[in-house]
């Protein structure tokens, strides 16, 4: 062998070893400030949860605990991880600051993953994804998803709701109105001041739960579907995968299937 191919393959070795030595302590600072190490040394996984979600994270008001599949989903997680369950209160306009402020280390409770939102934190794969849905009184005109978008029909959702500006666009000859809290979609119905609330599924099975008189129309195809996600910070791809995995491992062993449907949520798993 020829000296100066031993020396060039000396350079590449010491080139080599020089990269390992650089690259292995950034990859041991990665994983000790990645929350998945931070939540196993601690014992505590910090879960942001909305407790006015039917299904998804609602509080019993009999009981004070929060319950529906992601409560349910939440104590599977910290059971993975071999931790203690903290639920941090938070809303859908509050948990990109909330994660953002290390107020909890995910967000779990149905929150749809839009393009905007992916600008400030991140989704893992998506566990549900709901169409848009009509809630009707049994005895009123609305038969089925044909009738509504006729003159004459009123059509009502949330104000700043993602279905408002999709309605907005779909109905052609339907009246539509966007409803202002205090108000309230349900109380339009029963007040005889519209045919139809245009709701998500989890919203549209309280309805129906709540009031005998209501009756869930669906759409003949699916309407502007959105995917349910867990959503993390930005910039922590190792927690990100942790949680991509227990998606992906819930679906595999059959829970993802019995919480949904244990909490009327079978129709909308995300396969």
């Amino acid at each position: 062998m020829c000296k100066s191919y031993i020396r060039r393959l000396a350079t590449a070795f010491v080139a080599t070893g020089t990269l390992v030595a650089a690259y292995a302590p950034s990859a041991l600072a990665q994983q000790t400030e990645s929350r998945l190490f931070r939540v196993t040394q601690s014992g505590t996984l910090r879960v942001c949860q909305y407790p006015l979600y039917y299904s998804i994270s609602f509080r019993n008001p009999a009981t004070g605990e929060i319950e529906g599949i992601d409560a349910d989903l939440s104590k599977e997680l910290a059971k993975e991880l071999n931790a203690e369950l903290e639920i941090v209160e938070s809303s859908f306009g509050t948990f990109i600051a909330d994660l953002q402020a290390d107020k909890c280390d995910i967000g779990m409770f149905g929150i749809g993953a839009t393009m905007q939102r992916a600008q400030a934190v991140e989704f893992s794969k998506p566990y549900l994804q709901t169409s848009i849905y009509g809630v009707v009184k049994k005895d009123g005109p609305i038969k089925s998803w044909s009738d509504i978008d006729k003159d004459g029909t009123r059509v009502v959702t949330t104000l700043g709701s993602y279905i408002e500006p999709f309605m907005r666009d779909y109905l052609k000859s339907a009246t539509f109105t966007a409803i202002a809290p205090p108000a309230t979609r349900e109380g339009e119905l029963i007040a005889n001041r519209a045919d139809v609330v245009m709701t998500d599924y989890p919203t549209a099975i309280k309805v129906r739960d709540e009031f005998d008189w209501a009756e869930i129309i669906e759409p003949e195809e699916p309407l502007r579907v959105t995917p349910y996600a867990y959503v993390v910070p930005q910039g922590d791809q190792i927690w990100l995968n942790y949680i991509n995995l227990f998606v992906d491992t819930i679906k595999l062993d059959g829970r993802l299937d019995a919480y949904a449907e244990a909490n009327k949520l079978g129709p909308i798993v995300a396969r």
